[in-house]
């Protein structure tokens, strides 16, 4: 039923949009919060095998006072807080803290920025073909129904499998999604999510997604409008200053874009919907980085019946 939804979403957004790939990453725990987390991940992991993908979404789950969060701070520009899941993303969520701990990802840019779509980063070389996880060049960071690609959730590139995460990330913005476009036993929860937020659902079971941006969306919407060149790489480098793991002190929780002041700037899921996504209507763009062979990540849709070798992407 899952593959079905899924697949009927990708067939609608087909017709209408175009979408690209993305990156990889990996980071550990300690002490007594490993031992509940393990126990926490294995208990989600039993329950989410018998959920469809939007069925229970967890992303606006609120941290606790204390609870491990990540912060990306764009030179220029500021700082993105992510709000951590790793009760659904155990392996995830190890390897980013463990990569930011090491300082892995301060100076690296974002080499790939789709409007509409996503940004993403995380490749030391800033050539989408680099990167690698805590655990070695790859792991597999499976996939949660709880969490799905609604605008500002976090996930890893990969090359056409979880099992090929590394260090290559991105954070989506995504469309306005309409109600016509999901089939008639979408989950209601999912389906309210992605008409309020917009998003990319046809990437739901693909990528492992780890993270929700609660506070810096408004930044991660304006990097979404630079300018790029031919593959989508930003004409002007946009660098990770830092990525450094804090502790979330009450700070006000702003998940949606409507949530700050944008003047300026599409305020909106739906206002961000448009021009670029329908230049691009004859294809979809998905988030999956190359193999070895291939010297490229990036990001298909199942609707893609080609291949297309991307720099760690998100098309």
């Amino acid at each position: 039923m899952l593959k079905k939804n899924i697949a009927a979403i990708v067939c609608c957004f087909a017709l209408t949009t175009a979408l690209s790939g993305c990156g990889q990453k990996n980071i550990s725990v300690s002490d007594s919060k490993t031992e509940a987390t393990t126990s926490a991940a294995a208990s989600a992991a039993a329950e989410s095998s018998n959920l469809a993908f939007g069925e229970e979404v967890k992303n606006y789950t609120a941290p606790e006072n204390g609870e491990k969060i990540l912060i990306i701070k764009v030179k220029d520009y500021g700082e993105i807080k992510i709000k951590l899941f790793p009760e659904y993303a155990e392996k995830g969520v190890e390897n980013i803290l463990g990569l930011a701990d090491k300082s892995y990802y301060n100076g690296v840019i974002f080499h790939r920025i789709i409007n509409n779509f996503m940004i993403q980063g995380g490749d030391p070389t800033g050539t989408g073909r680099g990167g690698e996880s805590i655990y070695g060049k790859y792991f597999d960071g499976g996939t949660d129904p709880h969490l799905i690609h609604v605008s500002g959730a976090v996930a890893y590139a990969n090359s056409g499998s979880t099992a090929t995460n590394g260090s290559q990330f991105y954070i989506v913005t995504g469309q306005q999604i309409q109600e016509s476009q999901f089939p008639a036993d979408y989950p209601a929860a999912g389906k309210a999510a992605y008409l309020k937020t917009g998003g990319t659902p046809w990437l739901d079971g693909s990528y492992t997604v780890f993270g929700q941006v609660f506070d810096g969306l408004d930044i991660v919407y304006k990097l979404q409008k630079v300018e790029t060149d031919a593959n989508d790489k930003p004409l002007k480098d946009v660098v990770i200053e830092s990525a450094t793991v804090a502790e979330y002190n009450g700070e006000e929780l702003k998940w949606y874009i409507t949530d700050y002041d944008t003047s300026g700037t599409a305020s909106t899921a739906s206002q961000e919907t448009s021009s670029d996504a329908s230049a691009e209507a004859s294809s979809q763009e998905s988030t999956e980085a190359p193999s070895e062979t291939e010297t490229q990540e990036n990001t298909e849709t199942e609707a893609s019946s080609e291949n297309t070798s991307e720099e760690t992407s998100a098309e």
